[in-house]
């Protein structure tokens, strides 16, 4: 993909995040008065905004990468399908808890669930630095190598950590109780594909299996 013609694809899809936001969270709450969904977009899309700017100029190969979207193993695939139908029911529900009052979650509380949410996001992005390879897919691409510097000498899938800071805050942060559970759903989810994933990169990528042995844990030290 050209130079052009990434920046286009990225800026689409920079515009359309917020947009498919906004329909998920303020159509359900029938209202755009809704702070809790406006302060969660801006945690989102600014951050991203000034990530996609350092990647264009530090390393264009990375966000080619992480605009590819399908996948060449199966069974990640159908994770893929089955988490996009938990994640829509997830976003959808915080919208319909702020129409009906279900939850009471106190200001404070909301904006420190968005302190979570932003360094969620700021794992991601080092994970990001680090690793030049984490794409959105799993595959091994011709010249990968094993990292293992940085947040990959703590767990061996820091960017799931992050991801999950930011789910499990993401309901407080939209001030719903209710929301909870359905992204507490999620983690089976992100569970399945570390397991897959980690199927992939032992069979493919050398070095990986030696960097298990050395990085014990996936995702949370101590304990798994």
């Amino acid at each position: 993909m050209d130079a052009t013609a990434l920046k286009k694809k990225i800026f689409l899809a920079l515009l359309a995040t917020p947009v498919i936001l906004g329909i998920f969270l303020f159509g359900p709450a029938g209202t755009l008065d809704y702070w809790q969904a406006w302060v969660y977009i801006a945690i989102l899309v600014v951050p991203a905004s000034f990530v996609v700017l350092y990647f264009l100029k530090k390393d264009p190969a990375f966000l080619e990468r992480r605009m590819r979207t399908k996948e060449s193993e199966a069974r990640q695939g159908l994770i893929i399908k089955v988490s996009a139908l938990m994640f829509i029911i997830a976003f959808l529900i915080p919208g319909f808890d702020y129409r009906f009052g279900w939850s009471l979650v106190p200001h404070e509380i909301s904006i420190v669930a968005d302190v979570f949410v932003f360094l969620g996001y700021l794992l991601i992005f080092l994970v990001f630095r680090e690793n030049g390879y984490a794409g959105r897919t799993v595959q091994v691409d011709k010249g990968q190598r094993v990292i293992s510097t940085g947040p990959y000498s703590v767990v061996r899938h820091p960017m799931y950590v992050g991801t999950l800071v930011m789910y499990m805050a993401t309901p407080i942060a939209l001030g719903s109780y209710v929301a909870v559970p359905a992204f507490i759903l999620l983690i089976p989810v992100i569970v399945l594909r570390i397991l897959n994933e980690e199927e992939v990169l032992r069979r493919d990528l050398p070095g990986y299996v030696e960097y298990c042995r050395k990085t014990r844990y996936r995702l949370i030290p101590f304990i798994w």
